[in-house]
């Protein structure tokens, strides 16, 4: 038995290494560059050897149909990017290189190594050039490379940063050479950003190939997320636990990751116009008054956060920053001025400073770097341009010369590089020439088969009590085509997972805390007054989608309905579309299907169904760290159904089963938001939302369909819009009357569509918002609203004419902006009360 075990283990390897031979042929290693799969004689590195198996037994069609999968996970999650100068300023679906790049663990524990000293350098640096300038004095470091920088933020001199170290998160883009050896290319001590799609891209690619990441033991990533959280809630002296993610909005290019990591981290996303300074110390704007918030991890850059001391010109920030700082108010993390050696001027000096700061030779060198601020490195960059990268000093973009970042000098043409010769002599201080970088390549899956491309590789490590904490993977960007100069995601470039191997079994890590360790809580931290505001529109959207598709679906049924009013009913549904905007001026004397389909797919129109989903889409992104993923898939779901082509012959069944579909999809939503959400301010107001928007269009479909001559025909359609068709049958054994469905429709406290439930609702949430103080006199959205409630028990149905609901829906429309004006407060410059520092 052995001896047969045996040969059945041996007939599998053997069978493995042809299915893994016929997997690479006709892969063809880039010449001049190390591949990370394939050794030189074309043989499979063996830390490989399991993936590439893997993908053999699963076959072409397997490994398609499993990559596709994660595509419509990433799209359906809502992970994306945006591009700078992309015309249409949108959105980008996340683009993932589906196979991740494999490293050994002993490879890793060199690596760690080296990042963990080089991060120890770093830190030693920033505390000696803000403080006593050492480096600067002795000469190590000219003058001119730190204060002709714009990170070097003169206003943080001298200032201890809270907790005792400028980096909290750092992170290296790294390089490996032809000889294998791996380099630093650049580094990242600004504000790291990437830590949250290597996240995503882990979540997603474990969808695609669960058993194989574990037979591998690829080590897990919430361990180090659990470390770095650790570290951030101790720096909050309060004891609130209170932590801060201060993001440059919505149209930031990663935004995505910011609301990303803060639902993970369970920090609260603000923005600069979220927070105040009060008594040198950071509050949170929030419908509850301001809430103190001890750290701040910014994703801005540092001199966009304070526009008093810092960037007169920005409107990211939060004026008295600075001093909050200084005063030992709030920690920032990365310390304001940190991004001073993140400069590519700076790697120049490192490798020689890095042992009078460190004590010892630096483990992982960086690129050679040569700062034309320095005559003899100057006559070296000008003497052999055609042989260096060239590159802005100081990051920013030089105008006439590197508007878009670094340029290869051998790519230079004669005018050009006269130009960059002159820059050279006469502004040498902001250019510096670099080796150019022959990158390693890695394998991705195209077209059924593998091929090589270059790669960069981030890797973030976190500050802790016990040390560096390296994550155990990274940020991969992989380049489209073979030029490893398109390494970036704003040229075209993809990401990848980094799965980095373990000897042994791995250790099944979370960041939910030991179970005898956990305080009981039952409110999620203070609601921002922007995000309260966000989740008030997100609900008038979807809202206002339903009753736009409620309507098209009518008008279409009643197109080819003969009954009596039918005629005049649809021309009333027809003019409702018209005068909120659904229906294109070009197709006013079309027919009316050609309306209905309009407005089912016409994006350029603002009462569209398409960009009313789109607006509720967007709004949502702008708090997706309070929404379920469940919820934020249903309207991803949504997009994509509004965005499937319409054929030329479409007629009344088409625009009937769509606008039923996605009414179906609203009412998903609808139902997560009511079971899924608990029962606090943000589902207050959103649900504040879509019932001042019912409200409004319970009015709108009342006056223009109901009169004292109405038909039985028109009054059916008014209860099918509000959607109480079955109630009245259930009531009424008769045809349609005015008065019953009157009363059906505006005054039934117990029809969950009628006016009288929506305003009884409204008064229901503001009693339940924060802010009420009993020997105070009701604010106005209170009284207004209890006066809309009264007029619903004080008149009779047929008391509601044309001028009582016209009266009523713009009683409405005040009462939102009552509410915009007191707790929207970045709306508005009403203060709201704030609570004294403990």
């Amino acid at each position: 038995m052995p001896r047969a075990g045996s040969e059945t283990k041996a007939l599998t390897r053997q069978f493995e290494a042809e299915a893994v031979e016929a997997l690479l042929a006709g892969y063809r290693p880039l010449a001049g560059a190390y591949d990370e799969m394939v050794d030189t004689e074309g043989k499979p590195r063996a830390h490989w050897t399991p993936m590439l198996a893997a993908l053999a037994e699963m076959g072409v069609d397997e490994v398609a149909r499993r990559f596709k999968a994660v595509d419509r996970h990433l799209y359906r999650s809502g992970v994306f990017y945006r591009v700078y100068d992309d015309p249409s300023g949108g959105e980008r679906p996340w683009p993932l290189s589906h196979l991740p790049l494999v490293i050994s663990a002993e490879e890793w524990r060199g690596l760690a190594r080296g990042l963990i000293q080089r991060a120890q350098m770093l830190e030693g640096v920033l505390a000696d050039l803000y403080g006593e300038a050492e480096l600067v004095r002795s000469g190590a470091l000219p003058a001119a490379a730190i204060a002709g920088s714009p990170e070097f933020l003169r206003p943080l001199v001298g200032v201890d940063p809270h907790g005792g170290s400028f980096l909290k998160l750092y992170a290296a883009d790294l390089g490996r050479g032809p000889d294998g050896r791996w380099w630093v290319l650049s580094d990242r001590t600004q504000s790291p950003s990437g830590a949250g799609y290597a996240l995503e891209n882990r979540i997603a690619l474990a969808r695609a190939m669960p058993d194989l990441a574990r037979s591998l033991n690829v080590v897990r990533l919430a361990g180090f997320f659990q470390s770095l959280r650790a570290s951030l809630t101790k720096l909050d002296r309060s004891g609130e636990g209170r932590v801060g993610l201060l993001t440059p909005g919505p149209l930031n290019e990663t935004y995505f990751e910011h609301a990303y990591l803060a639902r993970y981290l369970g920090f609260v996303l603000v923005e600069g116009e979220d927070l105040t300074v009060r008594d040198n110390a950071v509050y949170i704007r929030t419908v509850a008054g301001l809430k103190r918030a001890d750290v701040l991890v910014r994703r801005l850059d540092a001199d966009f956060a304070d526009p008093l001391e810092l960037n007169s010109r920005s409107r990211l920030g939060v004026p008295g920053l600075v001093q909050a700082v200084r005063a030992g108010g709030v920690a920032v993390v990365n310390a304001l001025g940190s991004g001073l050696v993140e400069s590519p001027a700076m790697m120049s000096f490192l490798p020689k400073i890095g042992a009078q700061v460190l004590g010892e030779e630096p483990l992982l060198p960086n690129v050679a770097t040569w700062w034309c601020g320095q005559p003899a490195e100057r006559e070296i960059v000008l003497e052999g341009i055609e042989d260096f990268v060239l590159a802005p000093a100081f990051q920013r973009p030089i105008p006439g010369l590197m508007e878009n970042g670094p340029v290869i000098g051998a790519d230079l043409k004669a005018e050009q590089r006269a130009a960059f010769e002159t820059a050279i002599r006469t502004r040498g201080i902001d250019i510096v020439g670099q080796e150019t970088v022959r990158l390693s390549t890695m394998p991705v899956w195209r077209n059924g088969r593998l091929e090589p491309r270059p790669f960069i590789l981030r890797i973030f490590l976190a500050a802790t009590e016990e040390g560096w904490k390296v994550m155990p993977g990274g940020f991969c960007r992989v380049s489209d085509s073979l030029d490893s100069r398109a390494v970036t995601m704003q040229s075209g470039g993809r990401s990848a997972d980094v799965w980095v191997l373990d000897e042994g079994p791995v250790e099944q890590t979370t960041l939910l805390p030991a179970p005898g360790r956990v305080d009981v809580r039952r409110q999620t931290g203070p609601l921002p007054s922007r995000a309260a505001d966000n989740f008030f529109w997100l609900g008038r959207y979807v809202e206002r989608a339903e009753a736009t598709l409620r309507l098209i679906r009518t008008l279409v049924g009643r197109l080819s309905s003969s009954a009596e009013g039918g005629g005049t009913s649809v021309a009333k549904m027809l003019g409702l579309l018209q005068s909120w905007g659904a229906v294109p001026e070009d197709m006013i004397r079309a027919k009316p299907t050609r309306h209905a389909l309009g407005a089912l797919t016409r994006k350029d129109l603002p009462g569209g169904v398409p960009g009313l989903i789109e607006s509720a889409r967007h709004t949502a992104s702008v708090i997706r760290d309070r929404l379920s993923p469940d919820a934020w898939r249903t309207l991803a779901d949504l997009t994509m159904m509004m965005a499937e082509p319409v054929p030329a012959t479409s007629a009344e069944p088409d625009a009937y089963e769509r606008a039923d579909r996605a009414l179906r999809a609203l009412a998903a939503f609808s139902g997560l938001a009511s079971e899924n959400m608990n029962r606090l301010a943000g589902w207050r107001f959103l649900d504040l939302g879509r019932r001042i928007e019912r409200s409004i269009v319970t009015c709108r479909f009342t006056r223009a369909l109901v009169n004292q001559n109405s038909s039985a025909g028109t009054l059916d359609v008014l209860l099918e819009l509000c959607d109480s068709q079955i109630t009245y049958r259930s009531r009424y054994v008769m045809v349609e009357s005015r008065a019953p469905v009157l009363d059906l429709v505006l005054l039934d406290p117990v029809n969950p569509r009628s006016l009288a439930f929506q305003i009884d609702s409204i008064n229901e949430h503001l009693d339940a918002l924060p802010g009420h103080h009993g020997d105070e006199p009701p604010p106005a959205e209170e009284r207004l609203a209890a006066r809309l409630a009264a007029s619903m028990r004080a008149f009779e149905a047929n008391e509601f004419d044309d001028e009582r609901l016209r009266t009523t829906e713009a009683q409405l429309m005040e009462l939102s902006n009552d509410i915009a004006e007191r707790y929207f407060i970045h709306r508005s410059p009403v203060e709201t009360p704030w609570e004294q520092p403990e």
